[in-house]
């Protein structure tokens, strides 16, 4: 083992910090980690934060960080350059790096980059995949790691679940903003005050996004009513939640009469595949109370309203029988400070365990959590769903794995 020391030197341009206490043991893994622009359509997020920078330098890897990578997200570059990351303006330079971290997938005219048998970690974006987009990442052997599927120790998807987190919360102060008059909605205030009975808020699906989004509802004094096709879901919501809220199975005739009555109602229907089933009518949505609000959270996998359609977030909004709907698919991206710090602890407690494993390719035969995010591996498509999608061959990678031990 050897010893690693923290001092401060001082440089032309200011004091940077170096290496801080750290027992380096000999199956210890240098990772060269690009984090380049996002240049996704109102993308703010970056896939790692000043702070994350430093744990990963402290610990002996290196980062390069494109010019204005952070800016979105109010991260300078000087915080960058101070937490130790190396930046650069030459783009092409940071997609040399042999990992890549990125939010959203690579740019179809930046996939020239790379240069062949990289890790490649990002949001793999199902729906808008395109068949020769996956042929290129095949032909240059990338090792693409899909956040949407990585799963932790306790076999949960830590990605998702953060950023649902988000979504939950943002969804009903969203919802807020457009009851208020300075958004022209019908001036009610999400909640209620002594003497004035709560707003109502109809929330479909129990899971993370929809218990997040009860949590802020109830918080702010809204009395919630929560459907789901599932009771075990629904169950473990009360039981998160710490106290009894009006709960029950998706049932048409029910669920259209508590709309009538909502001030806002919150679509959170996730599908593990495919789009998300349409639960609430067109007739339905113009049953519901004039200058009310749908956040329509389910929009990136179809949205589970009618009326729903993709909005964004120069023009989030539009209005259709007296109802706002809002159906902006990246929530998370609207607080993108708080976002993409979820997202750096987590993709940097991942590289830091590579680390310690001896690099990304030792740790991907240890850890099958990160072999879950894997969708192509070094030419060959490990992706099941993509595989039948396009026609394409497909290899269980952990099978690989049990071959190897």
């Amino acid at each position: 083992m050897s010893l690693m020391h923290e001092r401060l030197s001082s440089t032309s341009t200011g004091v940077s910090a170096l290496e801080q206490p750290l027992m380096v043991g000999k199956s210890h893994a240098a990772l060269t980690i690009g984090v380049p622009c996002e240049r996704g359509f109102q993308e703010n997020r970056v896939a790692l934060s000043p702070h994350a920078v430093r744990r990963l330098v402290n610990n002996g890897h290196t980062i390069l960080v494109e010019t204005g990578a952070g800016a979105a997200s109010y991260f300078t570059d000087h915080a960058y350059s101070e937490a130790g990351a190396q930046i650069t303006s030459n783009c092409a330079e940071v997609y040399k790096a042999p990992v890549i971290l990125k939010v959203g997938p690579v740019p179809p005219n930046e996939l020239q980059y790379l240069t062949g048998g990289q890790f490649l970690f990002g949001a793999l974006h199902l729906p808008t995949m395109q068949e020769d987009y996956l042929k290129e990442l095949l032909k240059k052997r990338i090792v693409g790691v899909a956040y949407e599927y990585l799963r932790d120790r306790s076999d949960a998807l830590p990605v998702v679940r953060s950023m649902s987190e988000i979504a939950g919360s943002c969804c009903i102060l969203i919802a807020a903003e457009y009851l208020s008059h300075s958004s022209e909605g019908v001036g009610k205030l999400l909640g209620g005050i002594t003497g004035i009975p709560p707003s109502r808020v109809v929330i479909l699906g129990a899971g993370t996004v929809g218990e997040y989004a009860a949590r802020t509802a109830l918080g702010l004094g809204s009395e919630v009513r929560v459907f789901d096709h599932s009771v075990s879901r629904l169950r473990r919501l009360q039981n998160n939640l710490g106290q009894r809220v009006y709960t029950s199975l998706v049932e048409p005739t029910t669920l259209a009469m508590e709309l009538k009555l909502a001030d806002v109602a919150v679509g959170a229907i996730h599908a593990p595949l495919g789009r998300t089933p349409l639960l609430v009518s067109e007739e339905m949505v113009q049953s519901m109370r004039p200058g009310s609000v749908i956040i329509d959270v389910s929009i990136d996998q179809g949205g589970c309203f009618e009326t729903s359609e993709i909005t964004n977030h120069t023009h989030p909004v539009f209005r259709k029988y007296g109802v706002t709907h809002y159906c902006v698919p990246n929530i998370p991206s609207r607080v993108s400070n708080t976002a993409s710090e979820a997202l750096s602890s987590i993709m940097s407690g991942v590289l830091l365990d590579s680390g310690e494993h001896g690099g990304l390719e030792t740790h991907l035969w240890l850890d099958r959590g990160l072999r879950a995010g894997v969708y192509c591996y070094h030419g060959q498509l490990t992706n099941k769903y993509l595989s039948e999608v396009f026609g394409i061959g497909y290899t269980n990678l952990d099978l690989v794995a049990s071959s190897r031990m």
